[in-house]
């Protein structure tokens, strides 16, 4: 009886109970080191990497490499404290997209998109973009800046019942 109570409670444990706004949390502090890390190390290597780095959307290949290394650290940062999270993770979806085309169409134009491995660096903008579109839907959770000055305004305004349960759902 005693196992038996101790597996229900376990489970219920385990299934039960969530922490939605520590895993926001943590996806948001992982994705932005993730490509703060890019941005690092492309600012400390610049002179190395301009010579490389492609010209996209019309930008010759420094202006790139700029707005990607300001796109790199800039909304990499405001992920992580979770202010304008929504906002700030838009701009690294586009570059993403705009890795991830220049990856298969142009550095790799005979590979299908079909017949990559998981060896081939096709999968890397592919896992951001789905971790940004995930942050994108789910919001930054309690624990970030947008939330707190959330609550700061409503509390400015007077409390107004529907904004308050709006928060409460986040």
């Amino acid at each position: 009886m005693k196992m038996r109570r101790f597996l229900e409670n376990l489970f219920l444990s385990c299934t039960g109970y969530t922490y939605t706004n520590m895993a926001r949390l943590f996806i948001r502090l992982f994705v932005g080191i993730m490509l703060m890390q890019f941005g690092i190390r492309q600012l400390v290597n610049y002179n190395n990497v301009v010579e490389t780095f492609p010209g996209v959307i019309g930008m010759d290949n420094e202006m790139s490499l700029i707005v990607m290394i300001i796109i790199e650290l800039g909304c990499s940062l405001l992920i992580m404290v979770g202010f304008l999270t929504r906002l700030a993770t838009i701009p690294p979806i586009i570059a993403m997209i705009v890795a991830e085309h220049f990856i298969l169409h142009d550095l790799l134009p005979d590979t299908f998109i079909y017949s990559i491995t998981s060896t081939m660096p096709g999968y890397l903008p592919l896992m951001f973009i789905g971790i940004y579109l995930f942050i994108l839907l789910a919001g930054p959770g309690k624990i970030s800046l947008d939330y707190f000055i959330s609550i700061f305004i409503i509390s400015a305004r007077g409390k107004d019942q529907s904004e308050t349960e709006e928060l409460e759902e986040v």
